[in-house]
């Protein structure tokens, strides 16, 4: 795995900032360091969020340039994604947040979180094009079929900004929500993804 170049699209968890790039035949679409990506969530104490400072991608596309104003004509240009995010990244900003967080995630049984894309649609909007992305996402060693909504706009030549909130329930996973200070504090299985990521040709 490499950090901090690293290539890749979508991922769970996280407020991270990282150069990374889209990688196709003779061209690369990069991802800017500005890119932010992180999970929300709530408890019975407060909110909190975690980040993840490294997770690696596998993007395939149909051209070599012109990516993101062929996305913004409707134009499928990328062919197929598979993101993998290691638990062991996830950074809650807290010590004791982040053993229960991992520990909840099952780091030991199951290190890595994968999301692998089936399939999307483009529908023009506004400003942009609304992104549906449908695909199959392991957690704690569990696969389920998700679809998550995504805002994509131009962001100057050659520049996208992607955008979006995913949900999910860590039950639906099989996994336990993290309880902290002898159990006082009780996450709530409710998490958020959110993403906003700035891509370049």
């Amino acid at each position: 795995m490499r950090s901090p170049t690293i290539r890749t699209f979508l991922g769970l968890a996280f407020l991270a900032p990282f150069t990374a790039a889209w990688t196709t035949g003779t061209r690369s679409l990069d991802l800017e360091p500005s890119s932010k990506l992180w999970v929300t969530g709530t408890s019975t104490v407060r909110s909190w969020q975690c980040k993840a400072a490294t997770f690696d991608a596998a993007i395939q596309t149909t051209q070599d340039a012109g990516i993101p104003a062929a996305i913004l004509a409707g134009d499928k240009a990328v062919r197929a994604v598979s993101v993998t995010v290691p638990v062991e990244r996830l950074d809650c900003n807290n010590g004791t947040m982040n053993e229960h967080m991992r520990k909840a995630l099952k780091a030991q049984e199951f290190p890595t979180i994968t999301f692998t894309l089936a399939g999307y649609e483009l529908a023009k909007q506004a400003e942009g094009v609304k992104v549906t992305l449908n695909g199959t996402l392991t957690l704690g060693g569990m696969q389920k079929a998700i679809t998550m909504q995504a805002d994509a706009r131009e962001e100057g030549p050659g520049a996208l900004r992607v955008s979006g909130v995913h949900e999910l329930r860590m039950k639906e996973y099989g996994l336990k929500p993290p309880t902290l200070m002898m159990g006082t504090m009780k996450v709530n299985e409710l998490v958020k993804v959110n993403f906003d990521l700035l891509l370049k040709d």
